[in-house]
């Protein structure tokens, strides 16, 4: 898989992906996306390249754990990339 191609669900696992970091631009994407008030639909087109008009169940789905996967980069997987565990104390 290319970094350009996206599967229907980002990963759900409490460890970095291959996935993750070859889509750390996209998750940003996302984020920013979400914070700026961008409709989800929007997003999905732009970013993961698909068309909520054609395909409304998968493109909502793919938004969500994508945009999901990114909250967890920004919370505990950035630790990965450090190079360091990530704590779970809060």
């Amino acid at each position: 898989m290319s970094t350009d191609e996206f599967a229907d669900r980002a990963p759900d696992i409490s460890q970095l992906t291959a996935y993750d970091e070859s889509h750390i631009v996209a998750y940003l994407r996302l984020l920013d996306a979400d914070d700026g008030g961008a409709d989800w639909r929007e997003t999905t087109a732009k970013i993961l390249g698909v068309d909520a008009a054609v395909e409304p169940q998968r493109a909502k789905e793919m938004h969500d754990s994508h945009l999901a996967r990114a909250r967890w980069m920004t919370e505990v997987g950035y630790a990965y990339l450090l190079g360091s565990e990530p704590s779970l104390k809060r």
